[in-house]
């Protein structure tokens, strides 16, 4: 895989992104809003990670299932909507609390639950979460993904269909994609980030790389029309997915010629690794040393001497 491909375009001068008026925190809410996304597409927000749902008489699709503090909010709000919180299908993009914490709820209502192999047996056994020095319980048998693949599938929502599939490494090791390929609604869980900065989870198997690697693919399946919908923050189209994927390209290869060199993260910092980007990040620091962290854990795949 050649992530050293020339950028189409200064990413400095990105204009004309749909996030202007958002602030980056804008979907941090008290409890759950409904964004409209598109035609029989609604976003939950403020309820953890975002939920999108396909509402329809019949029944409800979801994709991810809020936190589960959140689980009677999400619940009510479901009910005002077309298919009356009956859901028939949830996915979990990946197996983070603020994405699965509804699955009790749903799997014991009948739900099926799709989601990636790694991501069913995270939910299925204890794990331990480095940065908090704990073990995250495995959640009751009802919660787990009813469903499970490695690559991908397809399945149907009335008479649309659904397609899914694996974004190897992208922010954990379970990350997939789910697109609505009739309505042309993408969601992509924290694979994609507009507002916060990029989260990567490298003791739980995401990487730079694997991210480059997942928003090329994400381009590659969207087109200008297509909504994209991220676990946090605005729905936004295909140029800001564009912008990202060019940035986390250009880190990819300035990372790689500093852990190549021997570079802590502060040394990255020190030395322009965040400089001349079209966008600031809150914890510099943090990025650094959670992106140099997955290089070690991927050097055999940089190709070349690693010191």
């Amino acid at each position: 895989m050649n992530r050293r491909a020339i950028l189409k375009g200064a990413l400095g001068s990105v204009v004309g992104l749909t996030l202007a008026p958002f602030s980056r925190y804008a979907f941090a809410q008290a409890s759950p809003a409904i964004v409209p996304v598109t035609n029989n597409f609604v976003m939950l927000t403020g309820a953890g990670g975002n939920i999108l749902v396909r509402s329809a008489v019949g029944g409800q699709v979801l994709v991810d299932s809020g936190a589960a503090e959140f689980t009677d909010a999400v619940l009510a709000r479901l009910a005002e909507l077309p298919g009356a919180g009956r859901v028939e299908t949830v996915f979990n993009t990946h197996w983070h609390s603020e994405q699965v914490g509804g699955n009790l709820a749903f799997g014991q209502s009948g739900a099926r639950i799709i989601a990636h192999e790694k991501t069913r047996a995270h939910l299925a056994t204890d794990y331990y979460l480095r940065d908090e020095d704990r073990y995250q319980k495995a959640l009751p048998v009802e919660a787990h993904p009813t469903e499970s693949f490695f690559a991908g599938g397809e399945t149907r929502a009335g008479d649309e269909r659904v397609e899914y599939g694996h974004l190897v490494e992208a922010h954990t090791d379970g990350d997939i994609y789910v697109f609505f390929r009739d309505a042309n609604v993408l969601a992509v869980g924290d694979a994609v980030s507009p507002v916060r900065d990029p989260v990567l989870d490298w003791f739980g198997g995401g990487w730079l790389g694997g991210r480059a690697d997942a928003q090329q693919k994400l381009l590659e399946l969207s087109n200008e029309e297509t909504r994209i919908v991220p676990s946090y923050g605005p729905v936004v189209g295909r140029a800001e997915l564009q912008a990202e994927s060019d940035m986390m390209h250009l880190l990819y290869d300035r990372m790689l010629d500093f852990v190549k060199r021997g570079r802590s993260p502060q040394d990255m910092l020190d030395e322009g690794l965040l400089e001349g980007l079209y966008r600031t990040f809150d914890d510099p620091f943090k990025f650094a040393y959670d992106a140099h962290k997955g290089y070690w854990a991927h050097h055999n795949n940089l190709g070349g001497d690693v010191l």
